[in-house]
């Protein structure tokens, strides 16, 4: 069955992005066609880029890059949630991608941006990461405002239109993780 991971994007103290994972977590459990675990960066404890190899070699020498490389290993698609902070994701997001390489190639990966623009523009950044990474990112994304989403800018509370965008995105990604699996074969990755 396809494993699709839903990573939290932020370890700002305050964040608002478990709350939002949490509810993509909800969505998602109400569907059967695959196999959906929260991934929070917050736990792998992930300095600034600390390894002396580029990812890219697939070097890995410090254990904190080897157990995130481990659980990412195990997923064909990803669902990242995003805040949107001064026209981009968050630092420790754009860090925690940047540890890794071959272990996100040809999966598929959909977006839940949140802040005041919908995190718009986090999300377009992260699709220019998702290039380079040969991840193939779905076109339906969740945008969610701080105006509309959240009570007092504060309390996540979506718009109830917002569960259908989730399951449209989540459609996608399965969808395209299934599709990549013959590549990942290919390629000598796990299908």
């Amino acid at each position: 069955m396809i494993k699709v991971a839903v990573i939290v994007g932020s370890t700002r103290p305050g964040r608002k992005a478990l709350d939002v994972a949490r509810w993509v977590m909800e969505t998602a459990g109400k569907r059967s066609d695959a196999q959906y675990e929260l991934v929070d960066i917050e736990d792998f404890k992930l300095p600034l880029l600390d390894e002396p190899v580029p990812p890219s070699m697939g070097q890995y020498s410090q254990p904190h890059t080897l157990a995130w490389a481990a659980k990412i290993a195990e997923f064909d698609g990803f669902v990242f949630v995003t805040p949107e902070y001064n026209h981009g994701t968050s630092g420790a997001l754009k860090n925690a991608i940047d540890f890794l390489y071959k272990e996100w190639n040809n999966k598929a990966a959909g977006f839940v941006g949140y802040g005041s623009a919908g995190g718009a523009r986090a999300i377009e950044s992260l699709r220019l990461v998702m290039g380079e990474l040969m991840v193939a990112d779905v076109r339906a994304q969740v945008m969610l405002s701080l105006f509309t989403d959240f009570e007092n800018f504060a309390t996540f509370k979506p718009a109830a239109h917002q569960a259908k965008s989730v399951d449209a995105m989540l459609d996608q990604v399965v969808a395209w993780s299934g599709a990549l699996a013959a590549l990942r074969q290919q390629q000598g990755q796990p299908a």
